[in-house]
């Protein structure tokens, strides 16, 4: 707990945080002084044109340009709704409950994005706080956030934030590191004893399309951060080469849960698993653990990373034979050994196609 609380506190003031409250300050302001200078009885309302510029401000251009217009759309619906009330019945003690109802029901359709909860509380606003000047709040209150939204992009664009494209290309680095960590732990815990007592692989396994996914969405995220940014545009590296990469980590992954379940159905005689010659345990342990570090290697062209690659390959090709010898003398010829030994053989082809 006290490990979780510390990560909180450093992502609230990470330097990516600290910038968009930096900004989200100094566009409420801006927003506060314009909204006093803006004509007719619109000036009467200037207080929404900060929370215009707050609900307008995110981590991205795209972000809030989609969220400053998603919520302007709400409001005209929640105040459309509002006024059709006002020119009919008139706010009265049972029309502003079926209003509110009805702007939770358009809410939900899905049509208004981030901006949903504001149809119901527009059509209340007008309705309640408008009174019987309702045209007039009406106008004030929509032109208001209209400024404060386009005074948020504003600055947003002004003061563009960085791309997260280096971040999604550490985590992606680090989703490697994790593959590799977890295809030694599959290595270590077959060669310490047999049959294994060490189990938490087979946890960690589980755990891989988790965090695939959230590699994944990272990506995205830094897709997203690229899109009308200025950095983006001024030659900034792009994300092709990044996505190219997680694909093939993300085959790679899969293989390694194919590894991690096949081993554990053959030791734990779990439905459907065939056992496993202790014969193989010592090349397979070798194969694993000369597999993780050409994974961990990444796209390293040194003399010394073809060497590790050719030591997985013969590593690979003697577990194999091992296979084949104990097919031989087994009379059996389907078991856990050819899977994995197919899955191994997978990865150093898939590792060498991205090369």
């Amino acid at each position: 707990m006290p490990g979780e609380r510390f990560e909180s506190l450093r992502n609230a003031v990470s330097s990516a945080r600290l910038l968009i409250a930096a900004k989200t300050a100094l566009a409420v302001g801006i927003a506060w002084t314009v909204a006093q200078y803006t004509p007719g009885v619109t000036d009467e309302y200037p207080y929404y044109a900060p929370l215009g510029a707050l609900l307008s401000m995110y981590p991205t251009l795209m972000e809030s340009a989609k969220s400053g217009l998603q919520t302007l759309f709400a409001l005209v619906a929640g105040i459309a709704l509002a006024l059709l009330v006002v020119i009919t019945v008139g706010p009265t003690w049972w029309s502003i409950p079926i209003v509110a109802g009805v702007g939770v029901l358009l809410s939900g359709t899905g049509w208004f994005g981030v901006g949903r909860e504001y149809v119901p509380i527009a059509a209340l606003f007008v309705l309640i706080v408008g009174g019987q000047d309702s045209d007039d709040y009406s106008l004030g209150y929509l032109t208001q956030m209209a400024v404060g939204v386009a005074v948020g992009l504003a600055v947003n664009l002004l003061i563009a934030p960085s791309t997260l494209t280096a971040a999604a290309a550490a985590r992606v680095e680090t989703f490697r590191g994790l593959l590799a960590r977890h295809l030694h732990e599959i290595g270590k815990a077959v060669s310490d004893s047999w049959p294994p007592e060490r189990d938490g692989w087979v946890q960690d396994a589980a755990a891989l399309a988790d965090t695939s996914r959230e590699v994944r969405q990272a990506l995205d995220d830094a897709d997203t951060s690229r899109k009308g940014n200025p950095r983006a545009m001024r030659g900034r590296h792009g994300t092709a080469d990044v996505h190219d990469r997680l694909e093939t980590l993300e085959l790679i992954a899969v293989r390694i849960r194919d590894i991690s379940e096949t081993l554990a159905d053959a030791i734990w005689e779990r439905p459907g698993g065939l056992g496993l010659d202790p014969a193989l345990a010592e090349p397979l342990s070798e194969a694993c653990h000369r597999v993780a570090d050409c994974i961990d290697g990444g796209e390293d062209d040194s003399a010394d990373a073809h060497e590790v690659r050719e030591r997985a390959a013969r590593s690979v090709r003697a577990l194999l034979e091992t296979v084949n010898e104990v097919t031989v003398s087994s009379g059996q010829a389907i078991g856990p050994g050819v899977v994995i030994s197919m899955h191994l053989r997978r990865i150093l082809l898939l590792l060498r196609s991205h090369e």
